[in-house]
């Protein structure tokens, strides 16, 4: 490796003043939204606080832990074009512990404090309704509670035992029995990240964290549609830092045939998550019953009809157009527009899943919602550049670095 290649990454003091600032700006409003509306005696200010905290902390989470999906189904399949990006996914993922740990606190305090976010928390309510008691058994707070202390505990571990194992690509050069072990080792995890990410993201846990908020609904797609959102999102999040330690002038061994091939994720899973919102909305639309139809009555008849379709046009509509020709996904510039555009899109497709349940008669997007954005993002650039800097940018001596190098679209 050329003596030439920038291996360690040094925070700029750009980066840290501005994270400091959007965590203060976030810290600025989660206090004002604490004696506003936390405190309120007015039971619906109280949910709509909860509501926003929630929504953040669970989209937040579920973004930075696809970093380690990506990892994982690549490491899978052999796949070796990614591995001179491969630490950006590694800092990202990294905060899944952070994120993972805020979201647990908030979760479990919405449960145990008798707020009227999860109806099913409520005995009474549930010993008077067929439709709760029914799903009793999957809904109550013992059950949420160890599934979601699980869930978030061994995306955690499992995401660190990845990257503890990634870090031995730094240790020295490989003979091809060390190379394979190394590589199997990357695999037998990755396998087991695979199946528990299978069991938690892609079925029970957005079943737990939100469409239980109304319990009456289901849908068999909501599972994957938030996998779809978060992905995608995960996936954009992963090519704006690409670009950022490009511009700084790291990562030389990756190029534009690293970001064509991010760019197509994005393609790819933007017409995804538009194919499942698409039918998911048809088939309760075609049956017209008044148990499914009861979610999209005031997304699309009410108050939030234009965040609703809002949704369809910056998620599915701008990626369709912009993404189609090949030259635009090697382009920097519409790359981290598309990327940026795409992360909001989603976090307003979070915000009216779960306010749009709390909140039904009006939208209450304002400046609660994006001060506590601005503490995430601030919380997300502060964690992730920390981790970046933490080992070399590059696994220098991991066996599929070459075919990183030599990757063609």
């Amino acid at each position: 490796m050329a003596s030439s290649i920038k291996l360690n990454f040094e925070i700029p003091s750009k980066m840290k003043t501005w994270s400091y600032v959007l965590m203060g700006i976030g810290i600025v409003a989660l206090i004002a939204g604490l004696v506003t509306k936390g405190m309120s005696t007015d039971q619906h200010e109280k949910d709509v606080f909860l509501g926003t905290l929630m929504y953040n902390t669970i989209f937040w989470t579920l973004i930075c832990n696809a970093s380690m999906f990506f990892i994982s189904f690549n490491t899978m399949a052999w796949a070796g074009w990614h591995v001179s990006l491969k630490r950006v996914s590694e800092a990202i993922s990294a905060m899944v512990p952070i994120f993972g740990a805020i979201t647990l606190v908030i979760l479990l305090y919405v449960a145990f404090s008798g707020s009227h976010i999860y109806h099913w928390t409520d005995t009474e309510a549930v010993a008077h309704d067929k439709i709760l008691s029914g799903k009793s058994g999957f809904l109550n707070i013992k059950f949420f509670t160890i599934w979601t202390v699980l869930a978030i505990g061994l995306w955690s571990f499992l995401g660190w035992r990845m990257r503890k194992i990634s870090a031995m690509a730094d240790e020295g050069a490989m003979n091809k029995q060390a190379g394979h072990t190394f590589i199997i080792k990357n695999v037998k995890v990755a396998a087991v990240f695979l199946v528990w990410f299978g069991l938690t993201v892609g079925s029970t846990i957005p079943w737990l964290w939100m469409m239980s908020i109304d319990a009456h609904w289901f849908s068999t797609m909501y599972s994957w549609y938030n996998f779809a959102s978060t992905f995608v999102s995960g996936i954009a999040l992963i090519a704006l830092w690409v670009i950022y330690l490009k511009n700084k002038g790291y990562l030389e061994y990756t190029n534009q045939e690293h970001l064509h091939d991010l760019g197509k994720y994005m393609f790819a899973f933007s017409i995804f998550w538009a194919y499942l919102w698409f039918s998911q909305y048809m088939l309760i639309w075609y049956s017209n019953q008044p148990e499914e139809v009861i979610y999209f009555k005031h997304r699309v008849q009410g108050p939030y009809k234009g965040i609703f379709f809002l949704n369809l046009i910056i998620n599915f509509i701008c990626p369709l157009l912009i993404f189609m020709k090949r030259v635009s996904k090697r382009n920097y510039t519409l790359v981290t527009f598309m990327s940026v555009l795409i992360i909001f899109g989603h976090w307003i497709d979070y915000y009216q899943q779960v306010i749009g349940s709390i909140s039904k008669e009006h939208v209450t997007l304002g400046w609660l919602d994006f001060g506590i954005l601005s503490l995430f993002v601030g919380m997300m650039i502060f964690g992730v550049s920390k981790a970046l800097a933490s080992k070399p940018l590059i696994p220098k001596y991991h066996p599929f670095l070459k075919e990183s190098v030599i990757h063609h679209t």
